[in-house]
């Protein structure tokens, strides 16, 4: 699902609810071929939408799980039934972002077209209001182009080459992908059948060098969607168990990763047990920890972690790299 689909699903879903009070929960998600808690996450956003620019009502539905009220449907009626009138500012804030919008690369030409066709419609209607915005320009950066690519072979069913920087390997790659939807959890990411690897896998936007949307069909295998509202990387019970040991200063460790377990240590640190499918990625981690935190197991990442901390430190002139010792108090 990309981010115009669920735009759309979403104003729909305003209209079905209006004219359905009290519908149930498992009705409308089949109406719409989505799961229920997908449902609920879009009921979770519509109470923040108002029926105005400036504010007004807004959209007061709510539900018990069970069944979903829109407790004033009316209002939306009375602000429909008012002839639309745009203030400066709100003249200012859409022409700004429609004629930014306009020169995203990777944009469908009917869409660019269509969105010029409106935008001149509405410095009409604005008049006056509109001058404002004829002084002020919005670009985007290198992420948003990535963003309207990856929205483009999701919309088109089309694959896409991308060169990625991985920072847990210090290394670009090139890849073919078969991309699936859109996240955001903090960052914006793209979930995608990666063909060099053979597996699923999420790639961060910020992080593609270069992108190509390729003639070649999209065809991922069919996977079930994980509920990624939580945490993005999201353990599985056959990944490989590492054991981290950390002190009073590297407890946010345990809030950071997802783990099966925190046992207090008696110095207030954590024995932290956890799951990741790429365990070389935790050296960086233990590098980061310093005298905070080591490795325990397993013992071949542990070595490797310790020889990785060595070699840094023998970068600075003066300094024993053979001083890294298994003590936690000397933590690499």
């Amino acid at each position: 699902m990309n981010a115009i689909d669920q735009t759309r699903r979403m104003l729909s879903l305003v209209t079905y609810l209006r004219e359905r009070p009290g519908a149930r929960v498992e009705d409308v998600a089949r109406a719409f071929g989505i799961t229920e808690d997908e449902l609920i996450s879009d009921l979770d956003v519509l109470p923040m939408c108002g029926t105005s620019f400036r504010g007004g009502d807004l959209l007061d539905i709510d539900t018990d799980g069970d069944r979903i009220w829109w407790r004033n449907p009316g209002a939306l009626s009375a602000e429909a039934a008012a002839p639309l009138r745009i203030s400066a500012d709100e003249a200012t804030a859409l022409l700004v972002a429609a004629r930014a919008v306009a020169t995203l690369p990777g944009l469908r030409e009917s869409d660019r077209q269509a969105l010029l066709r409106a935008t001149a419609k509405v410095e009409t209607a604005a008049g006056e209001a509109a001058g404002p915005s004829n002084r002020l320009s919005v670009t985007f950066e290198s992420e948003g182009g990535v963003f309207a690519d990856v929205d483009r072979a999701i919309s088109e069913r089309r694959r896409l080459w991308i060169k990625y920087y991985s920072p847990a390997r210090d290394e670009v790659t090139e890849r073919e992908i078969d991309p699936i939807r859109l996240v955001s959890v903090g960052h914006t990411y793209v979930e995608a059948w990666c063909r060099r690897s053979e597996a699923r896998r999420t790639f961060r936007l910020d992080r593609v060098a270069e992108i190509k949307v390729l003639d070649e069909p999209s065809a991922p295998p069919e996977i079930e969607l994980r509920d990624l509202s939580q945490a993005l990387v999201q353990p599985a019970a056959e990944d490989p168990e590492v054991v981290i040991e950390v002190g009073p200063g590297g407890r946010w460790v345990a809030e950071y990763y997802p783990h099966d377990s925190a046992e207090e240590l008696g110095d207030g640190g954590l024995r932290i047990t956890l799951r990741t499918p790429e365990p070389a990625s935790l050296r960086r981690l233990a590098l980061r920890l310093g005298r905070d935190g080591r490795i325990v197991a397993p013992k071949e990442l542990a070595d490797s972690a310790r020889h990785a901390a060595r070699e840094a430190l023998a970068a600075y002139d003066g300094y024993d790299a053979a001083d890294v010792s298994d003590d936690r108090r000397e933590r690499p």
